[in-house]
């Protein structure tokens, strides 16, 4: 009689798989080196606008969610997500508004030349805050 250990044998990988398993555990060792080692949130919150004025739109939200420019300085925006989503502020002289940006796209706007904080929202997915301060 056969124990059932013995037909759980390892075959031989043919040729035309055996580097498939190598490529699959080195793209899950370099994957695993991303990211941050703490397990909290470590977002930014805020950016000086030496650092490039830049907003990341990434899982629903603007990353940093509180930028610093100088006035008249132009900000990028970049949206990295799988939705359509704008860059409006809430000012009711609509100080910028960046129109649909759509997944992939980078568009640029210019920061007004009053300083002062300026909440700005998602036309499209009003959940989403953030503040850009001109100083």
């Amino acid at each position: 009689m056969i124990a059932p250990w013995e037909t759980l044998r390892r075959r031989p990988i043919p040729k035309r798989f055996a580097g498939v398993g190598v490529a699959a555990i080195a793209s899950v060792a370099a994957l695993s080196g991303c990211g941050s080692s703490s397990h909290a949130a470590t977002a930014p919150t805020s950016s000086p606008a030496s650092a490039g004025a830049t907003i990341v739109i990434k899982n629903f939200a603007f990353v940093p969610s509180t930028l610093t420019v100088s006035p008249g300085e132009k900000v990028t925006v970049r949206n990295t997500d799988s939705a359509t989503h704008t860059v409006t502020s809430t000012a009711a002289t609509k100080a910028f508004d960046t129109g649909n940006i759509n997944p992939g796209q980078t568009v640029t706007f210019t920061a007004p030349n009053v300083t002062g904080s300026y909440a700005y929202i998602c036309q499209i997915h009003q959940f989403m805050h953030g503040t850009l301060t001109v100083r």
